[in-house]
């Protein structure tokens, strides 16, 4: 680790260069930047939650303290990593003081790394406007968790009236397996389902976000509940009998169909539906690397997170915004286009050239 004082961003690219020959990186290994905007109180946990997310995924780390944005003098301290438990990951924290604090994208820009895809994740309360954030415009993706604001839910309905393309959330990441049982316990139903509830601790972001997605991809209402937690502990649905493949094989039973999840440890859960027996599924509470690690997969707009959001908050939202090469269609459909020609018009043209070639 190289520590450098009072320097600046050319010193901190030397610097970069160093370490990486000291490693023995020979090439340049990195697939992405990831913009980690921490408090210095939880830096440390968050830079080992960000190299777990990347161990799949090599990048280039760039941790951004602001430190004392009131300070009278401007500085930047900054420590360079390359290796070590961040594997073929390399690292620069940078220590920001006074009038740099309040730009840190000046600082970024130089450093982010070339030709690769920016990723920016705020490590606690989410900023207003994550689209326009200096930071977050560097970027084509942005991670937020609105579960560490200090009202969850108020965070989501904000993250619903300032969404762009490209943003995310981990209390969205922390849906999945959820999402992905609930999915496949639909593989032998027809019907429209008729109801949903949605069990969970007062204030979880995730369950109303679950709820939401229930809501926009089932078409029905989702009633909310509250329980003990941890986390989402239950989700029910309940589909039609008329509708339900077992309850045709079954000789018409008029019994609604019934699909249940539930877990109250945070570890197992149970899977249960009308006519079957129970099945026993891992579905544990995650670590934020993991989650990091998810999000990292995929760098375009998510368009489920965009139509759940909006259906959550009861914003309209664009899900993705128009392409470049969307935009130059438009503008050449809009240009106007001289009308054809008829072929009066066209003769006479002729003939106005023919005179003025006889008198050249």
């Amino acid at each position: 680790m190289a520590t450098l004082w009072e320097t600046n961003a050319g010193e901190i690219v030397k610097a970069l260069s160093a370490e990486r020959r000291i490693a023995g990186a020979v090439a340049f290994g990195v697939v992405l930047t990831l913009v980690l905007v921490v408090d210095e109180r939880r830096a440390e946990e968050a830079m080992a939650a960000a190299a777990e997310g990347a161990a799949a995924h090599p990048c280039r780390l760039l941790v951004v303290i602001r430190r004392r944005p009131d300070a009278s003098a401007a500085r930047l301290d900054a420590e360079v990593r390359v290796g070590g438990h961040l594997g073929t990951s390399e690292a620069v924290v940078l220590r920001m003081y006074g009038r740099l604090a309040r730009n840190a994208e000046s600082v970024v820009l130089p450093l982010l790394a070339p030709d690769s895809p920016v990723v920016t994740w705020w490590y606690g309360p989410p900023p207003q406007k994550t689209g326009v954030d200096p930071l977050g415009a560097l970027a084509t993706r942005r991670i937020t968790d609105t579960a560490q604001a200090a009202n969850p839910l108020r965070a989501l309905k904000e993250r619903g009236a300032d969404y762009s393309p490209g943003d995310t959330d981990l209390a969205w990441t922390r849906c999945t397996p959820w999402r992905s049982v609930l999915a496949a316990a639909f593989d032998s139903i027809t019907g429209q389902p008729a109801t949903a509830r949605v069990e969970a601790e007062i204030g979880n972001p995730s369950a109303a976000l679950l709820a939401g997605w229930l809501k926009c991809r089932l078409g029905i209402e989702v009633d909310s509940a509250s329980s003990a937690g941890p986390g989402i502990t239950e989700v029910s649905i309940r589909v039609d009998p008329a509708q339900d493949i077992l309850a045709e094989d079954a000789g018409g039973d008029e019994e609604p169909v019934e699909i249940r999840l539930t877990r109250h440890d945070g570890r197992t859960a149970v899977l249960a539906r009308s006519r079957q027996p129970e099945r026993y599924l891992p579905l544990a509470r995650r670590e934020t690397g993991d989650l990091i690690g998810e999000e990292l997969r995929r760098l375009d707009a998510d368009q489920i997170y965009a139509a759940t959001l909006a259906a959550t908050t009861g914003r309209r939202i664009a899900a993705t915004p128009p392409t470049a090469s969307q935009i130059s269609r438009g503008a050449s459909n809009r240009r106007s286009s001289p009308p054809p020609r008829t072929p009066r018009e066209a003769t006479i043209e002729r003939a106005a050239r023919t005179r003025q070639g006889r008198a050249d």
